[in-house]
């Protein structure tokens, strides 16, 4: 009577697959979570860059956003690197300021985890979430 110890195969292959479906349940929820952060980064860099705005505003040219986004005598009101951030994370910047008189602007970017929605930041202090559309030819944020 030689009894040989060890696993079967049967035994093994259902080791594999509880593991397998396991793995599959924690990449789902960790995918949620990346685009979720992703999100929360886009929503910084657009405060971020609403901050900036206003600095450039009051401090520049108390009367208009045109140059905000360029280097005004050695400083960067809204760093370039913002953009590049939210390109990174999956968004999309746009920013809008009125042609005529600059006393506007609008800042908005699709969100990572859903690309048919949009955040938006305006002149006004509006910060608007989960909207279907971002700033197109507006300076402000569109109503929904």
């Amino acid at each position: 009577m030689n009894k040989q110890k060890g696993f079967t195969i049967i035994e093994l292959i259902v080791v594999i697959a509880i593991i397998a479906v396991l793995a599959s349940i924690v990449l789902v929820n960790v995918t949620t979570y990346i685009s979720k952060a992703k999100d929360a980064k886009i929503k910084s860099d657009l405060a971020s860059i609403a901050l900036g705005m206003g600095s450039c505003y009051g401090l520049n040219n108390p009367t208009s956003y045109t140059n905000c986004f360029v280097t005004v005598a050695g400083t960067d009101y809204v760093p370039a690197a913002l953009e590049k951030d939210i390109n990174d994370a999956g968004g999309e910047l746009v920013v809008k300021v009125t042609d005529t008189t600059g006393a506007a602007y609008c800042a908005s970017s699709k969100l990572a985890s859903d690309a048919t929605k949009f955040i938006c930041t305006d002149s006004t202090g509006v910060t608007k979430d989960n909207l279907s559309a971002g700033c197109g030819t507006a300076t402000f944020c569109p109503v929904s």
